[in-house]
């Protein structure tokens, strides 16, 4: 008599198991909130962040370097005529004002 015998259905719910939750920790890794697509999208942000903190930057250092200029230890004439004539609106007795 030829017995066979199939294999127990532990070892193939063990496998099977095993599989979903491989299948879990790949999509995780892909997916999930620390995976590779979220990476990039950090990544991403993190050099758009980086472009504006450099205008920034770069703005707020023109506005020290006006405000230097126009300081009581360091006064720049130029510039104060330059803001007197577009805040007040003044204008010297020798300039023609076209509109």
């Amino acid at each position: 008599m030829i017995r066979r015998s199939r294999p127990a259905m532990g070892t193939l719910f063990y496998f099977v198991g095993a599989l979903l939750l491989g299948l879990y920790f790949t999509f995780a890794a892909v997916q999930g909130d620390y995976g590779v697509f979220r990476r990039g999208e950090i990544l991403s942000e993190q050099r758009t962040l980086q472009e504006e903190l450099a205008k920034i930057e770069f703005e707020v250092a023109q506005m020290e370097n006006l405000t230097h200029r126009l300081s009581d230890s360091y006064l720049d004439l130029d510039l104060l005529d330059q803001q007197a004539r577009d805040v007040l609106g003044l204008i010297r007795a020798d300039e023609i004002v076209i509109r």
